[in-house]
């Protein structure tokens, strides 16, 4: 081989050689933009709310509520007025038609409280159930609702008979203080039913206390006009004492620390004073007039006693 052959082919080798290493550089030194090592700041993600514990349902009353039902199957009802945490209870009608005026009130006072509602301390809730013995008073005013003193069946039988329940049970001796199957009214024997709490009304007034767990308990019967204290076999309570003589100042009432004209068994406002709950009895003057004013005084007076 001529020496300028061999020129040309080391020449050749060097363009190779130098073609080669001109693109392998060109692959080897080329890169991209470095990428960032990425965190949690980095990343826009929508945010999720943590997850939270199911919110408690409270099942919230409207201003009349269905406590129970009597024997025959009748609402009875009690209407709620304010929104306090502190709750005075109002009770009529446990003697049903024989005492319809303790009935009648308890509507009478629903009316005025709904006419005055301005008047209930913001702290308390004002519950009155007008009427727990529907099944009695439907025995003398035909029905178990709103009545009219004209509505009243005019037999004294009949009156007589409204006292009890569609058991034919005294739902005043059906409690559970001091009490007996068979209990006395005046000088008669009456039925105190099977047990305590046998009976559906005095059973839902039971429930009623225990979910609900009142201040204080005014109850109404007829008739001996005076408001009498309540105890269950430990002494009357100190604010018992208190609630009697300001209910009793307020309307004029005489005021009598308890009621001891016969023996009482099984009877609703001592059961009161059993749990612990300060109760008075209200007694009306007669068998025929509510004296809503006389007791319009009382109940001001219990609510201002209360309020804070």
């Amino acid at each position: 081989m001529s020496t300028k052959n061999i020129l040309i082919a080391v020449i050749v080798i060097l363009l190779v050689i130098l073609g080669f290493y001109f693109f392998s550089s060109e692959s080897n030194d080329y890169t991209k933009e470095p990428i960032e090592t990425m965190t949690t700041e980095d990343v826009s993600v929508e945010a999720v709310p943590e997850a939270t514990p199911e919110e408690e349902v409270v099942a919230v009353r409207g201003p009349v509520s269905d406590i129970g039902t009597s024997v025959g199957g009748s609402e009875i009802k009690a209407y709620h007025f304010g929104t306090g945490e502190e709750e005075i209870l109002f009770i009529g009608g446990i003697h049903g038609g024989y005492s319809w005026n303790t009935a009648l009130l308890g509507f009478e006072i629903v009316d005025w409280l709904k006419a005055n509602e301005a008047k209930i301390p913001e702290n308390l809730t004002v519950t009155v159930i007008p009427v727990l013995n529907p099944d009695g008073l439907s025995k003398v005013t035909g029905g178990t609702g709103r009545f009219a003193a004209a509505d009243v069946n005019k037999s004294e039988a009949t009156r007589t008979a409204g006292r009890f329940n569609g058991n034919n049970v005294d739902l005043n001796r059906n409690f559970n203080c001091e009490w007996q199957s068979v209990g006395t009214w005046q000088n008669k024997d009456v039925s105190g039913g099977t047990a305590p709490f046998s009976e559906p009304e005095s059973e839902a007034i039971n429930d009623y206390v225990n979910g609900n767990k009142p201040t204080a308990v005014v109850t109404w019967y007829s008739a001996a006009g005076g408001v009498y204290s309540s105890e269950c076999k430990a002494g009357v309570l100190p604010e018992t004492i208190e609630l009697t003589n300001l209910f009793a100042k307020a309307s004029g009432y005489k005021a009598f620390e308890e009621f001891d004209y016969y023996e009482i068994t099984g009877d609703m406002v001592n059961w009161f004073a059993g749990q612990g709950v300060p109760a008075i009895s209200v007694l009306l003057t007669n068998h025929t007039d509510t004296e809503l004013n006389k007791n319009i005084a009382g109940v001001e007076a219990v609510l201002n006693f209360y309020a804070e």
